[in-house]
């Protein structure tokens, strides 16, 4: 079982946490038939949040269950964040800190730099990614157990594949280095191994969103976490910093007008929120071109009995 690990200022973060994207969405809520008003507003956005919410589930596995880790902890690992930094990056080979930290986009200073390279002193990127695809494999058996062997299971990874390797990489570095391994050939690790590759690819566009907005990676939580109501002090990636640094990061908003004097999310604040959101899913979208829409279709249909039960396993 995974236990407790240490932040680069001393604090006791609880382990697994939420896993630091800040591309969040309330997947219990969000799987769901049909458009909103504001969907039929943005129509190519509906099909890429739609998919989100479907392919999420599987690709946040590595971040929400035991046996990816248990099996990266089976090659002399023995905290959450060293099987994370190595797991994640292992495509990316054995790079400096400074790359992982600019590509993971949204540590404190200092975090990354404490498993990068280091990790790769325990292990090899190729063992790490292995080990984590059979990780996410016997998570996916366990609690899918004969959706797996089914027609419907071979399919959607068939259909996922092909959008996952279809779009452009220019600008998208963490998809590419993904995009540069063997697609596996085993249904289950292709599946997850396609939606790792979306999952990075949003990634990479959610990024360049934040940037072109102005809004750094601690920023980005703080955003998270007040539109979900929460302070940013409880939040799962922001609750061990400092409240020095915590307190500049909300102080850079609401010198900006995103946060307001009560600490909550302006009307400017959330317009922000959105429009992140908004252009998020645009950018997520091309992959899906490949796919003809009676295939999109086939593809929402095969991937709805596996989300369900996967969102239904998480812990959080």
């Amino acid at each position: 079982m995974i236990g407790v690990d240490q932040d680069p200022y001393g604090a006791t973060i609880m382990n697994p946490p939420y896993e630091p994207t800040p591309m969040t969405s309330p997947l219990r809520s969000g799987l769901h038939r049909g458009t909103t008003e504001q969907e039929e507003d943005h129509p190519m956005n509906a099909t890429a949040r739609r998919m989100f919410e479907l392919v999420e589930p599987i690709g946040v596995i590595p971040y929400a269950f035991d046996e990816p880790n248990e099996a990266l902890f089976a090659l002399g690992f023995t905290d959450f964040w060293d099987t994370y930094f190595a797991g994640r990056a292992a495509p990316l080979g054995r790079v400096p800190a400074e790359v992982v930290d600019a590509l993971f986009y949204n540590f404190a200073p200092g975090e990354v730099a404490r498993h990068i390279p280091k990790v790769w002193d325990t292990t090899t990127p190729e063992a790490a990614f292995a080990a984590r695809q059979q990780g996410c494999v016997a998570t996916m058996r366990r609690i899918l157990g004969d959706h797996v062997d089914s027609p419907a299971f071979v399919r959607a990874g068939d259909l996922l594949t092909k959008a996952a390797v279809s779009a452009p990489y220019e600008g998208r570095p963490m998809y590419a280095a993904l995009r540069a391994l063997p697609v596996p050939a085993d249904a289950a690790s292709r599946l997850f191994h396609a939606a790792t590759l979306l999952r990075e690819y949003r990634g990479d566009g959610h990024i360049a969103v934040l940037m072109s907005e102005g809004i750094n990676g601690l920023e980005a939580h703080i955003l998270v976490a007040l539109d979900q109501g929460m302070p940013p002090e409880r939040f799962g990636r922001t609750h061990h910093l400092p409240a020095a640094h915590l307190a500049a990061g909300v102080d850079g908003l609401r010198r900006r007008g995103i946060v307001g004097a009560d600490g909550l999310l302006t009307e400017s604040g959330r317009a922000v929120k959105q429009r992140i959101e908004d252009l998020t899913d645009d950018l997520a979208a091309p992959p899906y071109d490949a796919l003809a829409p009676a295939e999109i279709d086939e593809l929402v249909t095969a991937l709805e009995p596996l989300a369900a039960p996967l969102v239904a396993a998480q812990p959080w």
